[in-house]
């Protein structure tokens, strides 16, 4: 009969077995990285959503927000969007329309409108306001007055004069009306409380004279 081959012994794996050592190294390493995709999954951020649609030039006040919670890609994204941790500035303005439910970004806010302001109406003539002039727009407010020079009929013209400098637009509605446009429009503009001081004197120069508009670009 022929011999029987010799038996072998299973010999057990050794810590520095390196196959054993790669494996470990590659569990410990799924491990980390599923660890840290669920701890993104659950990172979220607070921030400002609109309860219900708003249109541009309104002032917000806190029963137009909703807080909510979202997980953003990375903090770039989430700074993009007012953060719920603090409270609104006050006095702050939306320079365009928001819808119902959206998140609301720092960009939809009129700049330079934190603070308290004073609501003023301006009637203007139709030519002299600027086609791009918006809610969120800044202007300068000028005003040129007339006067009846002896022995001329037309009124003279004096110098143009600036009211309001760098001043928020705050609402500019649609002119005119079924039967055509109108020969002026009403723009409403925010006046800050450091120049609210000369507001009285500022509204009788308004109101004696022709007002133009000029954008800040």
């Amino acid at each position: 009969m022929p011999a029987s081959p010799p038996a072998t012994r299973i010999r057990r794996p050794r810590w520095r077995d390196p196959r054993l050592v790669v494996g470990l190294a590659v569990i410990a390493v799924c491990a980390l990285l599923g660890a840290r995709s669920l701890a993104a999954a659950n990172d979220t951020v607070s921030v400002w959503a609109v309860r219900g649609p708003l249109d541009a030039g309104r002032r917000l006040g806190a029963g137009d927000l909703v807080r909510r919670e979202v997980g953003f890609v990375d903090q770039v994204d989430a700074d993009r969007y007012l953060s719920a941790r603090s409270a609104l500035p006050a006095g702050s303005v939306l320079a365009r329309p928001v819808g119902a439910g959206e998140l609301l970004p720092r960009s939809a806010l009129a700049a330079g409108t934190a603070g308290p302001v004073t609501e003023v109406p301006l009637s203007v003539d139709a030519e002299a306001v600027p086609a791009t002039v918006h809610a969120g727009s800044t202007v300068d407010v000028w005003v040129t007055t007339r006067t009846a020079a002896s022995g001329e009929r037309t009124p003279a013209a004096r110098p143009s004069t600036l009211v309001f400098d760098e001043v928020q637009v705050l609402a500019v509605p649609v002119s005119g009306t079924s039967l055509g446009p109108t020969a002026t429009r009403q723009v409403s503009i925010a006046v800050p409380a450091d120049k609210r001081a000369r507001l009285s004197r500022s509204l009788a120069v308004l109101a004696a004279g022709d007002v133009v508009l000029t954008v800040r670009r």
